[in-house]
């Protein structure tokens, strides 16, 4: 990076993530290549990105999203997610991956691959718990925490193990950029890795250590982009960060917010804008917002029921797509997206 500019400007896109166990249903049901195609360009052109952050469980639908990507000019960070795997089937998929990452190499050297994200939450096996949530439950309650690491040991030693493991297959296949999407509560040895990378969400926990605990990784030497960061669609999500998706109760049918919440396209884009601030001051090469689209998280006229106040996505999923004004896509853009093609613009 650059006199305070941003080398990397980024977003994320998911491609479908079963982020609630395997047998439950994708983040994205349908994958619709078109549309994708289209959303590619609109990455590119409209929101400036230079960079595109490409999540999922499927590998023909990360390579086709990511081949659609490469031809905007896009950079491709190539990120597979296999949730509530062990290690060794988290291995054998991040081979298969890799494979298919070098492949996409031959068409544009833009690909760097992202051996996984937060894998203390989503791999099995770190911590206690059986699925991402209850793995998610125990750091959230110390006595199991402390429970965990009397059975299984230093989680951190463990996590650094099964890296090490990880970068070694992947680069038998892969011979591009390396690097992890890390949770800031887990403290990586980059060593292996060409890059650090963060999932860095601001809230009211760390508004006050949020620049300074980014200084940390600074320091390590290598470039420092944020995988993640973002912020939902209401009153009050600025002070929630990463779990401002909370607020949805998914047993009922059909899901609703779990209260009364003041849907507020401004608190997102405000959020953006001042993160962005931080972030661009601090000097990191690159950010890649989370995220574009949330197509689980559909806008409803009534409140209670539009599960978009609680999305992080720049644009609101319309549930019928005779009712989109934005280039005939299945989407409304929110002010959040206007606002970062705004700083991306500035910010070439």
């Amino acid at each position: 990076m650059e006199n305070g500019k941003l080398n990397r400007k980024g977003v994320n896109y998911d491609v479908g993530t079963h982020t609630r166990g395997p047998q439950t249903p994708s983040s994205r049901d349908s994958f619709d290549p078109v549309t994708a195609r289209r959303e590619m360009e609109i990455i590119a052109n409209d929101l400036h990105c230079n960079a595109v952050r490409i999540s999922g469980q499927d590998i023909s639908r990360l390579v086709t999203a990511a081949q659609y990507a490469l031809e905007q000019g896009l950079e491709v960070w190539f990120s597979p997610a296999l949730v509530d795997a062990d290690e060794q089937e988290t291995l054998q998929y991040f081979a298969e991956c890799a494979k298919a990452a070098e492949a996409l190499r031959a068409q544009s050297p833009q690909v760097i691959f992202v051996a996984g994200c937060e894998h203390t939450f989503f791999m099995k096996g770190l911590v206690d718990g059986e699925t991402a949530f209850e793995r998610i439950q125990t750091f959230m309650k110390p006595w199991r925490l402390l429970k965990s690491t009397i059975r299984r040991g230093s989680f951190n030693k463990r996590l650094n193990a099964f890296l090490a493991r990880a970068a070694n297959v992947v680069r038998e296949h892969f011979h591009g950029p390396l690097t992890y999407a890390s949770g800031p509560w887990e403290n990586v040895n980059w060593e292996p890795f060409d890059m650090v990378a963060i999932d860095y969400y601001r809230d009211a926990r760390n508004q006050q250590s949020y620049r300074e605990k980014l200084k940390k990784y600074l320091d390590i030497g290598k470039p420092v982009v944020i995988t993640e960061f973002g912020c939902c669609t209401y009153r009050g999500a600025e002070d929630k960060g990463a779990y401002g998706w909370a607020i949805v109760d998914r047993n009922e049918t059909p899901p609703l917010l779990k209260g009364e919440y003041v849907r507020d396209e401004s608190v997102q884009a405000h959020y953006l804008v001042e993160t962005l601030d931080i972030l661009t001051s601090e000097k990191v090469d690159g950010v890649f917002w989370f995220t574009f689209i949330m197509p689980s998280y559909p806008f409803h006229e009534s409140a209670r029921f539009d599960l978009d106040t609680a999305s992080f996505g720049l644009v609101k999923p319309l549930k019928d797509r005779n009712g989109a004004t934005y280039k005939d896509m299945p989407w409304e853009p929110k002010q959040s997206f206007a606002a970062l093609a705004d700083y991306y613009s500035n910010h070439a």
